[in-house]
Protein backbone atom coordinates (compact mmCIF):
# COMPACT_ATOMS: atom_id res chain seq x y z
CA UNK A 1 0.00 0.00 0.00
CA UNK A 2 1.03 3.46 -0.95
CA UNK A 3 2.24 5.97 2.14
CA UNK A 4 -0.58 7.81 0.74
CA UNK A 5 -3.40 5.53 1.72
CA UNK A 6 -1.25 4.78 4.78
CA UNK A 7 -1.67 8.34 5.48
CA UNK A 8 -5.53 8.57 4.53
CA UNK A 9 -6.09 5.27 7.10
CA UNK A 10 -4.57 7.20 10.02
CA UNK A 11 -6.41 10.34 9.46
CA UNK A 12 -9.80 8.78 9.37
CA UNK A 13 -8.77 7.05 12.54
CA UNK A 14 -8.01 10.37 14.60
CA UNK A 15 -10.97 11.67 12.63
CA UNK A 16 -13.18 9.37 14.48
CA UNK A 17 -12.02 10.30 17.57
CA UNK A 18 -12.73 13.89 17.26
CA UNK A 19 -16.02 15.35 19.01
CA UNK A 20 -19.29 16.12 16.23
CA UNK A 21 -17.40 13.24 13.89
CA UNK A 22 -19.92 11.39 12.28
CA UNK A 23 -20.00 8.13 13.78
CA UNK A 24 -21.77 6.01 10.74
CA UNK A 25 -18.65 7.12 8.55
CA UNK A 26 -15.96 3.95 7.78
CA UNK A 27 -12.66 3.60 7.14
CA UNK A 28 -12.40 3.88 3.55
CA UNK A 29 -8.55 2.56 3.63
CA UNK A 30 -9.84 -0.90 5.63
CA UNK A 31 -12.92 -0.59 3.21
CA UNK A 32 -11.24 -0.23 0.35
CA UNK A 33 -8.85 -3.48 1.08
CA UNK A 34 -12.17 -5.56 2.02
CA UNK A 35 -13.20 -5.25 -1.82
CA UNK A 36 -9.42 -5.65 -3.29
CA UNK A 37 -9.08 -8.85 -0.91
CA UNK A 38 -12.90 -10.69 -1.66
CA UNK A 39 -11.46 -12.24 -4.50
CA UNK A 40 -8.30 -13.52 -3.08
CA UNK A 41 -10.29 -14.91 -0.16
CA UNK A 42 -12.38 -17.01 -2.47
CA UNK A 43 -9.49 -18.08 -4.38
CA UNK A 44 -7.63 -19.26 -0.47
CA UNK A 45 -11.09 -21.19 0.19
CA UNK A 46 -10.18 -23.15 -3.08
CA UNK A 47 -6.95 -23.64 -2.07
CA UNK A 48 -8.35 -24.82 1.82
CA UNK A 49 -11.61 -26.97 0.73
CA UNK A 50 -9.58 -28.99 -1.56
CA UNK A 51 -7.55 -30.26 0.70
CA UNK A 52 -9.52 -32.86 2.77
CA UNK A 53 -9.00 -32.44 6.70
CA UNK A 54 -10.83 -35.30 8.37
CA UNK A 55 -10.11 -35.09 12.47
CA UNK A 56 -8.39 -38.26 11.99
CA UNK A 57 -6.60 -37.47 8.66
CA UNK A 58 -2.85 -36.75 9.43
CA UNK A 59 -1.62 -36.57 5.95
CA UNK A 60 -4.52 -33.79 4.78
CA UNK A 61 -3.84 -31.87 8.10
CA UNK A 62 -0.59 -31.91 7.51
CA UNK A 63 -0.95 -30.62 4.49
CA UNK A 64 -3.10 -28.06 5.58
CA UNK A 65 -0.79 -27.11 8.11
CA UNK A 66 2.15 -26.26 6.32
CA UNK A 67 0.02 -24.63 3.40
CA UNK A 68 -1.41 -22.40 6.47
CA UNK A 69 1.88 -22.38 8.12
CA UNK A 70 3.95 -20.78 5.15
CA UNK A 71 0.94 -18.20 4.13
CA UNK A 72 1.39 -16.59 7.68
CA UNK A 73 5.07 -16.85 7.15
CA UNK A 74 4.99 -15.16 4.00
CA UNK A 75 2.96 -12.28 5.86
CA UNK A 76 5.67 -11.74 8.24
CA UNK A 77 4.64 -13.85 11.07
CA UNK A 78 7.13 -16.43 13.42
CA UNK A 79 5.07 -19.70 13.20
CA UNK A 80 5.51 -23.15 14.37
CA UNK A 81 3.92 -26.92 14.22
CA UNK A 82 2.77 -27.53 17.85
CA UNK A 83 2.41 -31.24 18.40
CA UNK A 84 -0.39 -31.57 21.43
CA UNK A 85 -0.79 -35.48 21.45
CA UNK A 86 1.32 -35.71 25.01
CA UNK A 87 -0.71 -34.44 27.36
CA UNK A 88 -4.05 -34.78 25.32
CA UNK A 89 -7.59 -34.76 27.63
CA UNK A 90 -8.50 -38.46 26.97
CA UNK A 91 -12.21 -39.24 25.70
CA UNK A 92 -13.75 -42.23 24.46
CA UNK A 93 -13.31 -40.76 21.00
CA UNK A 94 -9.69 -39.39 21.26
CA UNK A 95 -7.20 -40.73 18.64
CA UNK A 96 -3.63 -41.41 19.65
CA UNK A 97 -2.17 -39.14 17.58
CA UNK A 98 -3.67 -35.31 16.77
CA UNK A 99 -2.84 -33.17 14.07
CA UNK A 100 -0.60 -30.27 14.48
CA UNK A 101 -1.34 -26.84 15.69
CA UNK A 102 -0.55 -23.78 13.85
CA UNK A 103 0.94 -21.16 16.04
CA UNK A 104 2.08 -17.46 14.79
CA UNK A 105 2.90 -14.53 16.24
CA UNK A 106 3.39 -11.29 15.08
CA UNK A 107 5.10 -8.26 17.12
CA UNK A 108 3.99 -5.13 16.56
CA UNK A 109 4.62 -1.47 18.53
CA UNK A 110 1.74 -1.02 20.99
CA UNK A 111 1.10 -3.01 23.95
CA UNK A 112 -1.97 -4.87 23.42
CA UNK A 113 -2.07 -8.44 22.65
CA UNK A 114 -5.19 -10.15 20.41
CA UNK A 115 -5.58 -13.82 19.87
CA UNK A 116 -7.48 -14.91 16.56
CA UNK A 117 -8.81 -18.75 16.41
CA UNK A 118 -10.19 -21.02 14.16
CA UNK A 119 -9.70 -24.66 13.38
CA UNK A 120 -9.03 -26.64 9.66
CA UNK A 121 -10.41 -30.11 10.64
CA UNK A 122 -13.47 -31.44 9.85
CA UNK A 123 -16.44 -33.79 10.41
CA UNK A 124 -15.91 -35.14 6.80
CA UNK A 125 -14.71 -39.06 5.58
CA UNK A 126 -11.17 -39.12 2.90
CA UNK A 127 -13.16 -39.57 -0.23
CA UNK A 128 -16.14 -37.46 -0.68
CA UNK A 129 -14.10 -34.26 -1.91
CA UNK A 130 -14.44 -36.35 -5.52
CA UNK A 131 -17.98 -35.90 -5.25
CA UNK A 132 -18.05 -32.21 -3.67
CA UNK A 133 -15.15 -29.95 -5.18
CA UNK A 134 -15.34 -26.52 -4.60
CA UNK A 135 -18.04 -24.43 -6.65
CA UNK A 136 -19.60 -20.84 -6.65
CA UNK A 137 -23.23 -20.79 -7.54
CA UNK A 138 -24.56 -17.30 -7.42
CA UNK A 139 -24.24 -15.82 -4.20
CA UNK A 140 -22.95 -18.97 -2.73
CA UNK A 141 -19.57 -20.75 -2.61
CA UNK A 142 -19.73 -24.36 -1.69
CA UNK A 143 -17.34 -26.85 -0.15
CA UNK A 144 -16.69 -29.42 2.61
CA UNK A 145 -15.85 -27.67 5.89
CA UNK A 146 -16.47 -24.41 3.94
CA UNK A 147 -18.68 -22.69 6.50
CA UNK A 148 -16.77 -24.69 9.59
CA UNK A 149 -14.38 -23.64 9.84
CA UNK A 150 -12.25 -23.14 6.59
CA UNK A 151 -13.77 -19.42 6.00
CA UNK A 152 -12.35 -18.69 9.52
CA UNK A 153 -8.69 -19.58 8.23
CA UNK A 154 -9.28 -17.83 5.60
CA UNK A 155 -10.72 -14.64 6.77
CA UNK A 156 -7.76 -14.67 9.57
CA UNK A 157 -5.43 -14.85 6.54
CA UNK A 158 -6.49 -11.97 4.40
CA UNK A 159 -7.31 -9.67 7.43
CA UNK A 160 -3.49 -10.24 8.16
CA UNK A 161 -2.77 -8.90 4.48
CA UNK A 162 -5.39 -5.82 4.89
CA UNK A 163 -2.97 -4.99 8.09
CA UNK A 164 -0.03 -5.99 6.56
CA UNK A 165 -0.84 -3.59 3.29
CA UNK A 166 -1.69 -0.42 5.46
CA UNK A 167 1.58 -0.79 7.57
CA UNK A 168 -1.03 -1.06 10.29
CA UNK A 169 1.64 -3.05 13.63
CA UNK A 170 -0.50 -0.80 16.59
CA UNK A 171 -0.76 -3.93 18.28
CA UNK A 172 1.76 -5.23 20.71
CA UNK A 173 1.35 -8.67 19.62
CA UNK A 174 -1.49 -10.78 17.64
CA UNK A 175 -1.56 -14.49 17.81
CA UNK A 176 -3.12 -16.65 15.76
CA UNK A 177 -3.62 -20.39 16.74
CA UNK A 178 -5.50 -22.89 14.01
CA UNK A 179 -5.79 -26.25 15.44
CA UNK A 180 -6.52 -29.38 13.65
CA UNK A 181 -8.73 -31.35 16.96
CA UNK A 182 -11.87 -29.18 17.28
CA UNK A 183 -14.33 -31.22 15.76
CA UNK A 184 -13.10 -34.03 18.19
CA UNK A 185 -13.85 -31.24 21.44
CA UNK A 186 -10.06 -29.93 21.03
CA UNK A 187 -8.37 -32.86 23.82
CA UNK A 188 -4.94 -31.78 22.49
CA UNK A 189 -5.37 -27.88 21.84
CA UNK A 190 -7.38 -27.39 24.66
CA UNK A 191 -4.74 -26.71 26.99
CA UNK A 192 -2.85 -24.29 24.83
CA UNK A 193 -6.03 -22.21 24.11
CA UNK A 194 -6.91 -21.61 27.47
CA UNK A 195 -3.54 -20.63 28.34
CA UNK A 196 -3.21 -18.12 25.38
CA UNK A 197 -6.36 -16.79 25.96
CA UNK A 198 -5.42 -16.37 29.43
CA UNK A 199 -2.19 -14.46 27.79
CA UNK A 200 -4.27 -12.18 25.89
CA UNK A 201 -6.11 -8.94 25.96
CA UNK A 202 -8.95 -9.57 23.71
CA UNK A 203 -10.00 -12.61 21.88
CA UNK A 204 -11.83 -12.96 18.54
CA UNK A 205 -12.78 -16.87 17.10
CA UNK A 206 -13.83 -17.17 13.79
CA UNK A 207 -16.53 -20.08 13.60
CA UNK A 208 -19.22 -18.79 10.71
CA UNK A 209 -21.71 -16.69 11.52
CA UNK A 210 -25.15 -17.77 10.41
CA UNK A 211 -27.04 -16.99 6.59
CA UNK A 212 -29.98 -16.25 8.82
CA UNK A 213 -28.85 -13.89 11.23
CA UNK A 214 -25.55 -11.64 10.72
CA UNK A 215 -23.95 -11.82 14.66
CA UNK A 216 -21.28 -12.74 16.86
CA UNK A 217 -21.55 -14.31 20.11
CA UNK A 218 -21.35 -13.58 23.35
CA UNK A 219 -22.18 -17.04 24.88
CA UNK A 220 -22.41 -21.03 23.77
CA UNK A 221 -22.86 -24.16 25.73
CA UNK A 222 -20.82 -26.32 27.26
CA UNK A 223 -21.19 -29.76 26.22
CA UNK A 224 -20.33 -33.08 28.18
CA UNK A 225 -21.12 -36.68 27.98
CA UNK A 226 -21.91 -39.32 30.82
CA UNK A 227 -21.02 -42.78 29.70
CA UNK A 228 -22.63 -45.51 31.69
CA UNK A 229 -21.18 -49.14 31.51
CA UNK A 230 -23.29 -52.29 33.04
CA UNK A 231 -21.25 -55.68 33.88
CA UNK A 232 -23.88 -58.09 34.61
CA UNK A 233 -24.01 -61.85 33.76
CA UNK A 234 -24.98 -63.93 30.53
CA UNK A 235 -27.18 -66.79 30.37
CA UNK A 236 -29.46 -68.58 28.11
CA UNK A 237 -32.84 -66.49 27.78
CA UNK A 238 -35.04 -69.39 27.28
CA UNK A 239 -33.85 -72.53 29.64
CA UNK A 240 -32.10 -70.32 32.56
CA UNK A 241 -32.93 -66.74 32.59
CA UNK A 242 -32.85 -66.81 36.33
CA UNK A 243 -29.52 -67.54 36.05
CA UNK A 244 -28.24 -64.49 34.43
CA UNK A 245 -27.49 -60.73 35.42
CA UNK A 246 -29.52 -58.89 32.55
CA UNK A 247 -27.82 -55.82 32.00
CA UNK A 248 -30.39 -54.22 29.68
CA UNK A 249 -32.69 -53.99 32.01
CA UNK A 250 -30.03 -52.39 34.50
CA UNK A 251 -28.96 -49.47 32.27
CA UNK A 252 -32.52 -49.19 31.42
CA UNK A 253 -33.49 -48.82 35.09
CA UNK A 254 -30.35 -46.26 35.47
CA UNK A 255 -31.76 -43.81 32.34
CA UNK A 256 -35.22 -44.28 33.66
CA UNK A 257 -34.24 -43.09 37.00
CA UNK A 258 -31.77 -39.87 35.72
CA UNK A 259 -34.30 -39.03 32.83
CA UNK A 260 -35.30 -36.05 34.97
CA UNK A 261 -32.06 -34.04 36.05
CA UNK A 262 -32.35 -31.11 33.43
CA UNK A 263 -32.91 -27.81 34.71
CA UNK A 264 -34.43 -25.32 32.51
CA UNK A 265 -34.80 -22.62 34.89
CA UNK A 266 -30.51 -22.93 34.71
CA UNK A 267 -30.21 -23.95 31.24
CA UNK A 268 -28.73 -27.80 31.83
CA UNK A 269 -29.87 -30.29 29.66
CA UNK A 270 -29.10 -34.22 30.13
CA UNK A 271 -30.49 -36.34 27.49
CA UNK A 272 -29.55 -40.22 27.16
CA UNK A 273 -28.98 -40.48 23.00
CA UNK A 274 -27.34 -43.89 22.66
CA UNK A 275 -27.99 -47.54 24.21
CA UNK A 276 -26.23 -50.71 23.19
CA UNK A 277 -26.49 -54.25 25.22
CA UNK A 278 -26.14 -58.16 24.25
CA UNK A 279 -24.78 -60.21 21.89
CA UNK A 280 -27.97 -62.99 20.60
CA UNK A 281 -31.38 -62.61 20.85
CA UNK A 282 -31.15 -65.87 22.68
CA UNK A 283 -28.80 -64.69 25.40
CA UNK A 284 -29.40 -62.80 28.60
CA UNK A 285 -27.02 -59.54 27.78
CA UNK A 286 -23.89 -59.18 30.07
CA UNK A 287 -22.58 -55.90 28.93
CA UNK A 288 -24.72 -52.82 28.29
CA UNK A 289 -23.29 -49.37 27.36
CA UNK A 290 -25.66 -45.46 27.34
CA UNK A 291 -24.53 -42.18 26.61
CA UNK A 292 -26.04 -39.05 27.54
CA UNK A 293 -25.86 -35.53 26.21
CA UNK A 294 -24.69 -32.86 28.41
CA UNK A 295 -25.19 -29.01 28.20
CA UNK A 296 -24.57 -26.25 30.55
CA UNK A 297 -24.48 -22.67 30.68
CA UNK A 298 -22.15 -22.52 33.46
CA UNK A 299 -18.62 -24.04 34.29
CA UNK A 300 -20.05 -24.46 37.75
CA UNK A 301 -22.70 -26.84 36.97
CA UNK A 302 -20.30 -29.49 35.40
CA UNK A 303 -19.96 -30.31 39.03
CA UNK A 304 -23.73 -30.39 40.09
CA UNK A 305 -24.82 -32.70 37.31
CA UNK A 306 -21.63 -35.22 37.31
CA UNK A 307 -22.38 -35.59 41.40
CA UNK A 308 -26.27 -35.81 40.78
CA UNK A 309 -25.66 -38.88 38.46
CA UNK A 310 -22.65 -40.68 40.60
CA UNK A 311 -25.76 -40.37 43.40
CA UNK A 312 -28.52 -41.84 41.56
CA UNK A 313 -27.16 -44.96 40.34
CA UNK A 314 -26.07 -46.05 43.58
CA UNK A 315 -29.93 -47.39 43.24
CA UNK A 316 -29.64 -50.94 41.35
CA UNK A 317 -31.85 -52.88 40.25
CA UNK A 318 -30.11 -55.71 39.77
CA UNK A 319 -28.19 -57.47 42.67
CA UNK A 320 -24.84 -58.19 41.19
CA UNK A 321 -24.44 -56.02 38.77
CA UNK A 322 -21.93 -53.76 38.08
CA UNK A 323 -22.23 -49.93 37.43
CA UNK A 324 -19.44 -47.58 36.44
CA UNK A 325 -20.45 -44.10 35.08
CA UNK A 326 -17.78 -41.74 33.39
CA UNK A 327 -17.80 -38.00 33.24
CA UNK A 328 -16.24 -36.33 29.87
CA UNK A 329 -16.47 -32.45 30.07
CA UNK A 330 -15.76 -31.84 26.11
CA UNK A 331 -16.16 -28.06 26.66
CA UNK A 332 -16.84 -25.35 28.72
CA UNK A 333 -19.45 -22.81 28.07
CA UNK A 334 -18.46 -19.32 27.20
CA UNK A 335 -20.49 -16.99 29.19
CA UNK A 336 -21.42 -13.73 28.76
CA UNK A 337 -18.86 -11.32 30.67
CA UNK A 338 -18.91 -7.27 31.13
CA UNK A 339 -15.91 -6.94 29.01
CA UNK A 340 -17.70 -9.14 26.22
CA UNK A 341 -20.72 -6.61 26.44
CA UNK A 342 -18.93 -3.62 25.84
CA UNK A 343 -16.25 -4.79 23.32
CA UNK A 344 -19.50 -6.63 21.42
CA UNK A 345 -21.15 -3.17 21.28
CA UNK A 346 -18.27 -1.45 20.19
CA UNK A 347 -18.20 -4.30 17.39
CA UNK A 348 -21.81 -3.28 16.43
CA UNK A 349 -21.17 0.73 15.79
CA UNK A 350 -17.88 -0.49 13.58
CA UNK A 351 -20.16 -2.89 11.53
CA UNK A 352 -23.34 0.48 11.26
CA UNK A 353 -20.29 2.01 9.87
CA UNK A 354 -20.60 0.19 6.64
CA UNK A 355 -24.63 0.57 6.76
CA UNK A 356 -24.84 -3.19 8.21
CA UNK A 357 -26.80 -4.40 11.27
CA UNK A 358 -24.93 -6.76 13.97
CA UNK A 359 -26.75 -8.77 15.92
CA UNK A 360 -25.18 -9.11 19.23
CA UNK A 361 -26.21 -12.32 21.15
CA UNK A 362 -25.77 -12.89 24.85
CA UNK A 363 -28.03 -16.07 24.60
CA UNK A 364 -25.94 -19.54 24.41
CA UNK A 365 -26.62 -21.73 21.07
CA UNK A 366 -26.78 -25.36 21.52
CA UNK A 367 -22.90 -25.38 20.16
CA UNK A 368 -19.55 -25.56 21.85
CA UNK A 369 -16.76 -23.44 20.77
CA UNK A 370 -12.95 -22.97 21.23
CA UNK A 371 -13.40 -19.66 22.34
CA UNK A 372 -14.59 -20.78 25.60
CA UNK A 373 -11.46 -22.76 26.31
CA UNK A 374 -9.47 -19.43 25.57
CA UNK A 375 -12.12 -17.46 28.02
CA UNK A 376 -11.93 -19.84 31.05
CA UNK A 377 -8.79 -18.11 33.08
CA UNK A 378 -9.29 -14.44 31.45
CA UNK A 379 -11.27 -11.06 32.77
CA UNK A 380 -11.25 -9.71 28.78
CA UNK A 381 -13.49 -9.72 26.24
CA UNK A 382 -13.54 -13.02 24.27
CA UNK A 383 -16.15 -12.61 21.12
CA UNK A 384 -17.51 -16.02 18.92
CA UNK A 385 -18.83 -16.19 15.04
CA UNK A 386 -16.28 -13.38 13.41
CA UNK A 387 -16.35 -16.01 10.22
CA UNK A 388 -18.25 -14.68 7.15
CA UNK A 389 -21.92 -16.14 6.96
CA UNK A 390 -22.28 -19.85 6.18
CA UNK A 391 -24.96 -22.73 6.38
CA UNK A 392 -24.97 -26.81 6.48
CA UNK A 393 -22.09 -27.41 8.95
CA UNK A 394 -21.65 -30.98 9.09
CA UNK A 395 -24.33 -32.16 6.02
CA UNK A 396 -23.09 -34.01 3.23
CA UNK A 397 -24.03 -31.44 0.28
CA UNK A 398 -25.61 -28.27 1.26
CA UNK A 399 -22.14 -26.70 3.42
CA UNK A 400 -21.86 -22.69 1.67
CA UNK A 401 -20.90 -19.83 2.62
CA UNK A 402 -22.30 -16.61 1.48
CA UNK A 403 -20.17 -14.43 -0.86
CA UNK A 404 -21.84 -11.09 -0.41
CA UNK A 405 -20.63 -11.35 3.31
CA UNK A 406 -16.80 -11.23 2.71
CA UNK A 407 -16.23 -7.77 2.38
CA UNK A 408 -18.29 -6.69 5.67
CA UNK A 409 -16.76 -9.53 7.62
CA UNK A 410 -12.67 -8.81 6.83
CA UNK A 411 -14.03 -5.16 7.28
CA UNK A 412 -15.42 -5.70 10.75
CA UNK A 413 -12.23 -8.11 12.14
CA UNK A 414 -9.57 -5.46 10.78
CA UNK A 415 -11.25 -2.50 12.63
CA UNK A 416 -11.96 -4.60 15.59
CA UNK A 417 -7.86 -5.43 15.69
CA UNK A 418 -7.09 -2.16 15.18
CA UNK A 419 -9.42 -0.60 17.52
CA UNK A 420 -9.01 -2.60 20.63
CA UNK A 421 -5.31 -1.93 19.83
CA UNK A 422 -5.20 1.54 19.98
CA UNK A 423 -7.76 1.71 22.83
CA UNK A 424 -10.56 3.15 20.84
CA UNK A 425 -13.07 -0.08 21.70
CA UNK A 426 -13.61 2.28 24.95
CA UNK A 427 -14.77 5.52 23.67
Amino acid sequence: MSLLVRRLCTAAFFAAALPGFAAAQPVEPVLALAKKERQPLLDTLKELVSIETGSRDLEGLDRAARLIAARLSALGGKVELVDTSEGAYRMEDTPAKIGKVVHARFEGKGTKKILLLAHMDTVYLRGMLAKQPFRIDGNRAYGLGISDDKNGVALILHVLAMLKAMDFRGYGLVTVLINADEEMSSPGSRHLLTRLGAEHDAVFSCESSRVDSDKLSLATSGIASVILKVKGRASHAGAAPERGRNALYEAAHQILQTRDLSDPATGLKMNWTLMSAGTNRNVIPADAVATADVRVLRVSDYDGIERAVRERILNKLIPDTQVEMSFERRRPPLEVTPASRALGEHARRVYAEIGRNLVVDALAEGGGTDAAFASLNTKGPVLERFGLQGFGAHSNDAEYIAVDSIEPRLYLLARLIMDVSQGRDRK
